[in-house]
């Protein structure tokens, strides 16, 4: 059992408050998943040159006192370009110029203990063990600002309790997924992508839906197009919440067996497994309310 969050707010006005309207939607979710919690936030993206690469450091010796400054330095002269560490605990917002891959290369060959989190010219990632509240409040999640956002807390039922199990995952660049239920063929589909170069960082099997969905969208298929082959491949139980560079999409099995609920205002779209979460809003008692249904997509534009 877990549970999943998400804000997408829809005038510019409210960006500045995202965090601080998540915060208790995401505490709210305690009680579905006390271990760990994390954060995927979307907001202006940066120039067409530059990537933003977030970094964990809790697996350093170092921890929390991680040495970014002198960690972007290294980086930029070994590889040539610019690089910029914007620190929050023990993570880090790199933000670089060049080629991605090339950086991710580079922190794997010359600083194996980091756990490179997610890239895009939009996304910031944060996630931990530890309750929700301690987890926003290590990281401050209720200043973050932004146009919309990816919340999760997890309950493990099938692997461990690490801060690289925790949700969301991504793949590719600018796209997490968070998830509540179970996979039943995630090996299956492990197999299935490996054999194409897709490199698997976990055993957690909410793993294998983002890997094949971000496979299907640098296939040519656009997010839709995706979701609907996920249906014919995803055996399981689940309720799946993704964040794209413009995009919030929902869907749940054809049994619709992992809850969520859904309220929307001209101001708001709001997504959480349970209403307990999203009945502080403003707005919340004449926004529409409702559950989605078995095996349809809910896709709404930033």
């Amino acid at each position: 059992m877990c549970g999943i969050v998400g804000l997408l707010v829809k005038k510019p006005a409210l960006q500045a408050q995202l965090g601080a309207l998540m915060v208790p939607m995401l505490i709210g979710m305690t009680d579905r998943g006390p271990e760990s919690a994390g954060l995927a936030v979307f907001g202006t993206p940066v120039d067409a040159s530059e990537r933003k690469i977030s970094v964990y450091a809790g697996f350093t010796e170092e921890g929390s006192a991680y040495n970014w400054a002198t960690f972007a330095n290294a980086l930029g002269r070994d590889l040539g370009i610019e690089a910029v560490a914007s620190a929050n605990g023990n993570h880090a917002v790199l933000t670089v110029g060049g080629d991605p891959a090339a950086v991710r290369n580079w922190i794997k060959q010359h600083h194996p203990k980091l756990r490179v989190l997610s890239t895009g010219r939009a996304i910031d990632l944060y996630k931990d063990v530890g309750s929700p509240r301690q987890v926003s409040d290590r990281y401050g999640f209720a200043s973050m600002t932004g146009t919309h956002l990816v919340g999760h807390t997890r309950m493990a039922t099938e692997s461990a309790v690490t801060p690289d199990r925790a949700h969301p995952f991504t793949a590719g660049e600018d796209f997490c997924l968070v998830h509540n239920g179970s996979l039943s063929n995630a090996h299956a589909i492990r197999r299935t992508l490996e054999p194409l170069g897709i490199h698997f960082d976990t055993d957690n099997d909410t793993e294998a839906a983002c890997r094949l969905i971000e496979w299907r969208l640098r296939e040519g298929d656009d997010l839709e197009a995706a979701l609907q082959h996920a249906f014919k491949t995803l055996d399981g139980f689940y309720t799946l919440l993704m964040g794209t560079s413009d995009k919030l999409a929902l869907v749940r099995d054809p049994f619709a067996c992992k809850p969520a609920i859904v309220a929307e205002t001209d101001d708001y779209v709001a997504i959480a497994s349970e209403f307990r979460s999203l009945a502080h809003l403003p707005g919340i008692k004449n926004a529409n309310i409702f559950e989605p249904g078995p095996e349809e997509m809910y896709v709404w534009k930033a």
